[in-house]
């Protein structure tokens, strides 16, 4: 399957940005990035991810779209948007649930930064760079995970990564790099990974290989930093039975200093060029591209 999507220029492929913010040079390239592996006769999505209720904003949105038609990209419609979907994550999270593969836990970051200071264990960050986890409430029993529900403490679901794993059987996980073929990924060194919390119903892991799997995407473009998590997205697609797409990763965008473009440290946004008199062409070719 891989091979005849390749060879013919068919991919699926989609961006997929989270509007926390105003979108800048990164978000160009990457979407371009993404555009340009759907080729002719293939398929190119456009999706908002603004499942995070605490940060997405509506005016952002609209300028997200607005910004990326400005700048000469074209995708399929409709746009899908996250946030109305929770009912279909809803439904993903019951079914890992009724396999036992979630659990209840109670833990706040403090008491997962606490109990990792006090471990004799080596390893304390999963290869994302995040706190990894040490599985405190992975053992508390049926009876005291309700007692705590009912007593309205405040939890998220995580996936028993271990019992997903066994539940695959033996087979050891890769997922498809473009132009390298498979590459072998461990979920078990990110551990029991977040899948829902109160303030997010469902997690960015969770809905990214939910959509994708739901819109037929066959190519998943990404950034470097993002490789590391793919080993967690290869799990939930074979815990789910979901279609495998293959992987391209492309380089981020810096600054002077070697610094990753970001809306945390201020990186311009495609909003204020455009103000400043740049052209479509001009930004583009800003971004790295040819024009």
């Amino acid at each position: 399957m891989t091979e005849t999507f390749s060879q013919s220029g068919r991919w699926v492929t989609r961006f997929a940005p989270s509007p926390t913010g105003p979108l800048h040079l990164g978000h160009v390239a990457a979407a371009f990035f993404a555009q340009s592996h759907a080729g002719n006769g293939g398929r190119f999505l456009l999706r908002i991810e603004d499942i995070d209720r605490t940060r997405c904003r509506e005016a952002f949105i609209e300028q997200a779209v607005t910004d990326l038609e400005w700048v000469g990209l074209r995708w399929e419609t409709p746009v899908l948007y996250q946030s109305r979907r929770m009912k279909l994550y809803q439904e993903t999270l019951d079914t890992l649930s009724a396999r036992g593969l979630l659990y209840p836990c109670f833990c706040t970051r403090a008491d997962v930064a606490r109990e990792i200071a006090s471990s004799a264990s080596a390893q304390h960050h999963a290869p994302d760079g995040s706190l990894l986890y040490p599985g405190t409430c992975r053992t508390l029993t049926p009876k005291e995970r309700l007692s705590r529900i009912e007593a309205g403490i405040p939890y998220a679901l995580r996936l028993d990564t271990t019992k997903a794993l066994s539940s695959l059987g033996s087979a050891e996980l890769t997922y498809d790099e473009l132009g390298k073929g498979p590459v072998p990924c461990c979920p078990a060194a990110f551990g029991d990974v977040i899948l829902a919390r109160k303030d997010t119903p469902a997690s960015y892991h969770l809905c990214v290989t939910h959509d994708d799997a739901a819109q037929g995407v066959t190519l998943v473009t990404r950034g470097e930093e993002l490789r590391a998590a793919t080993a967690i997205h290869r799990l939930l697609q074979a815990t789910m039975e979901w279609p495998a797409p293959a992987y391209a990763f492309h380089p981020l965008l810096t600054d002077a200093n070697g610094e990753k473009l970001s809306k945390r440290t201020g990186a311009l946004s495609i909003r204020s060029m455009r103000e400043s008199g740049m052209s479509p062409m001009d930004v583009r070719k800003a971004a790295g591209l040819s024009g």
